[in-house]
């Protein structure tokens, strides 16, 4: 009896090791899924990935949205949706601009237009962009993240980022980013 359950004990090891390591397959399957959905190249005019957003498009000067261009939005898009923000802000992170229901055909925007995009709610408590503006004396990162979503949201105007990424779950197709930083 006592050997049977020494023998019933490595089994249960064994089998627990088995199933861990195929674990351990799935989560590099879904981080090696989630790479592959980072294909949106987002760029800008006004600054490259991981430099200074200049000033015109913060709240130091006259607060407008920068150019962007993306490319790389996948055959089956219905609508993009577009979030900047703040990891680094003291609060925790801060919502510069929420954008949604984009036409897939949109590959630009324009410097301070949404090309017709519905704006959401920023954590400045108005819609549309609220550039940078950091505590003096820090430097901070802000992330514009473009979404490629199967279908078109059913969002009101104004809604916020946790509307719409609880919207958007289960319907991203594709997303990318592009990093800049501003500091006073």
């Amino acid at each position: 009896m006592a050997k049977m359950i020494k023998g019933l004990g490595w089994a249960i090891i064994i089998g627990c090791l088995i199933i861990l390591s195929g674990c351990k397959g799935n989560e590099a399957t879904q981080a090696s899924e989630r790479a592959a959905d980072m294909t949106i190249q987002i760029t800008s005019t006004a600054f490259k990935e991981g430099e200074t957003i200049p000033r015109l498009y913060t709240c130091d000067d006259k607060d407008v949205s920068p150019p962007l261009a993306w490319t790389g939005v996948p055959t089956g898009t219905a609508s993009l949706a577009l979030v900047m923000d703040d990891p680094d802000a003291p609060s925790g992170t801060w919502v510069h601009w929420v954008l949604y229901n984009l036409l897939p055909d949109v590959t630009s925007l324009e410097r301070g237009k949404s090309a017709g995009g519905v704006e959401g709610k920023n954590d400045f408590g108005r819609q549309g962009y609220g550039g940078p503006c950091p505590p003096r004396g820090s430097n901070h990162r802000y992330y514009i993240k473009l979404y490629a979503l199967d279908k078109i949201l059913d969002l009101s105007v104004g809604a916020t980022k946790a509307q719409l990424e609880s919207a958007m779950r289960g319907h991203i197709l594709s997303q990318g980013q592009l990093v800049g930083k501003y500091g006073r």
